[in-house]
C-alpha cells in the first residue's frame, strides 16, 4: 500500500496499470501465434518454452499463468482447452481510457493503441474469416531450427515489454505534471511489483531506474534498460521480419520497434507533414534556422 497523490491519482494509476496489462497481453499473445502457427507447436511444447521464460528473465504473472494455460484441459472433449477458446478478446474499457488520454495528453503510447483496436480486430470474426478466404497471403509455417528462433522471440518479448512499461510511465509523468498529481514512480513500480497482473522481475530494474533518476524522462534513457533494448534489438527485427514474411500479423511486436526507431531518430520527415497542412490550409511552419511562424504561397516558383 501507499499513498500516490491527491484527488484521482489513484484511479489514474490503475487505468494506465490496466493499459500497460493490454500491451503486454498483446505481446504475448503475438509470441504465442509465432509458436503454434508459425513452428506448428503444440500445447504441451508453448507450455514448455513459457514455463522456462518464467524461470528467466521474463518472470512475471502473466508469464507464469500463460504458461499454465497451456496444461489445461477441456472437461467437455479432452482436447488442450485453450485451442477450444474463440478468438474474440473482450474489454471493458480501461485499455480505450489510456489511449484516449494520451491522445489529449500527447503521449504516444504505440503498444497501449494497438492492444486496444487489436481487440477491436478479433471482434471482427466473420469478417476476418471472410477475407481469410478471399484474400490470399503467404504461408504462416516457416522452417528452421525452433531453438535458435525460440531464443530470438524470447529476447523480442523481453525488449518489448521494456518499451511497453516505457511508454506507459511516459504517461504517467506527463499526467503527473499535467494534473498535479505529483507521482512517484519509483513507488508506483513498487507496488506494481508488490502484487498486480503485470507485476515482473523487470519492475524491480523500473523501481531503480526511477530511484537513481527520480526526474528521468523515459525509461529508454536509463542506461541499463535502455541497453537491454538495444542488445536485442536485432532479435526484436529479425521476429518481425520472419513473422511478417509469413503472414502472421504482429502489430504489438512491430509497434514496439517503430517506437524504438521513432524515438531513438533525431530526425522525423514530420517536415513534410506541415509543409503540407501549409499548402492545403495555410496552417503555417516553424523554420531550423529562424525563430517565428511562416507562410508561404505555394505553387508560385
Amino acid at each position: 500500500m501507499a499513498y500516490l497523490g491527491p484527488g484521482s491519482a489513484g484511479h489514474y494509476v490503475k487505468m494506465v496499470h490496466n493499459g500497460i496489462e493490454y500491451g503486454l497481453m498483446q505481446l504475448i499473445s503475438e509470441t504465442y501465434d509465432l509458436m503454434k502457427r508459425g513452428l506448428g507447436m503444440e500445447p504441451h511444447e508453448i507450455h514448455a518454452v513459457y514455463d522456462r521464460w518464467n524461470k528467466e528473465e521474463l518472470n512475471s504473472y502473466l508469464i507464469e499463468i500463460t504458461a499454465d494455460i497451456f496444461l489445461q484441459k477441456d472437461d467437455k472433449t479432452g482436447k488442450p482447452l485453450i485451442d477450444v477458446i474463440l478468438d474474440e478478446a473482450k474489454q471493458k474499457g480501461t485499455g480505450e481510457w489510456t489511449a484516449w488520454d494520451a491522445l489529449d495528453l500527447q503521449v504516444p503510447t504505440f503498444n497501449i493503441d494497438t492492444a486496444v483496436m487489436m481487440r477491436d480486430m478479433s471482434a471482427n470474426k466473420n469478417q476476418r474469416e471472410k477475407a481469410g478466404h478471399m484474400l490470399k497471403g503467404p504461408s504462416p509455417h516457416f522452417e528452421g531450427e525452433r531453438n535458435p528462433i525460440i531464443h530470438q522471440i524470447k529476447n523480442a518479448l523481453y525488449a518489448a515489454m521494456i518499451i511497453t512499461y516505457s511508454q506507459g510511465l511516459a504517461l504517467l509523468a506527463k499526467a503527473s505534471n499535467t494534473y498535479q498529481y505529483n507521482l512517484n514512480l519509483e513507488t508506483v513500480a513498487r507496488i506494481w511489483r508488490g502484487g498486480c497482473i503485470i507485476r515482473a522481475a523487470l519492475l524491480e530494474d523500473i523501481r531503480s531506474a526511477h530511484k537513481s533518476n527520480p526526474d528521468l524522462e523515459n525509461l529508454l534513457f536509463d542506461g541499463h534498460l535502455g541497453q537491454a533494448v538495444v542488445a536485442r534489438e536485432a532479435d526484436l527485427r529479425s521476429v518481425v521480419r520472419i513473422g511478417t514474411a509469413s503472414g502472421l500479423p504482429m502489430p504489438g511486436l512491430m509497434m514496439a520497434l517503430s517506437y524504438f526507431d521513432a524515438f531513438r531518430s533525431g530526425w522525423l520527415p514530420a517536415n513534410l507533414i506541415m509543409t503540407q497542412r501549409d499548402y492545403f490550409g495555410a496552417h503555417t511552419y516553424e523554420r531550423m534556422d529562424e525563430e517565428g511562424t511562416f507562410h508561404t504561397k505555394w505553387g508560385k516558383q
